[in-house]
């Protein structure tokens, strides 16, 4: 299941925060790659993002044909340099500041054990 797909189903509303929090945390999210290790951060008025997608689509749509990779939201979060936020689906219907902090689980909330692994591509489908 994607992010888009978790932000519109409905079922949302009836599962409880902890739930939530790591069916989110547990979502995909797909970046420009750089040629060398890291992140394409961009600087603007709100602070230095880095643009990330919610399908190879949208990445595509953005970037045209490019080296990507991916990875699961709470891999991204603690990953993000210092003082850098990532913007989720710059050109959609959507866009918002993935909020790091809005996404932790302590562990009274059950955080899950495991971490996603990132994966990678030449291009964007």
């Amino acid at each position: 299941m994607s992010l888009r797909d978790l932000l519109r189903d409905e079922t949302l509303t009836s599962m409880s925060r902890a739930e939530l929090l790591k069916a989110v945390r547990s979502s995909r999210l797909y970046f420009q790659r750089p040629e060398e290790p890291g992140f394409l951060v961009c600087e603007t008025e709100e602070g230095p993002v880095v643009p990330v997608f919610t399908s190879c689509a949208a990445l595509g749509l953005f970037a045209g044909p490019c080296e990507w990779a991916s990875t699961t939201v709470a891999d991204l979060v603690e990953l993000l340099p210092e003082g850098v936020r990532a913007l989720v689906d710059p050109l959609g219907p959507r866009t918002y500041v993935l909020d790091a902090k809005a996404l932790e689980i302590t562990d009274e909330q059950g955080e899950q054990d495991g971490r996603g692994r990132g994966t990678s591509g030449t291009e964007p489908r």
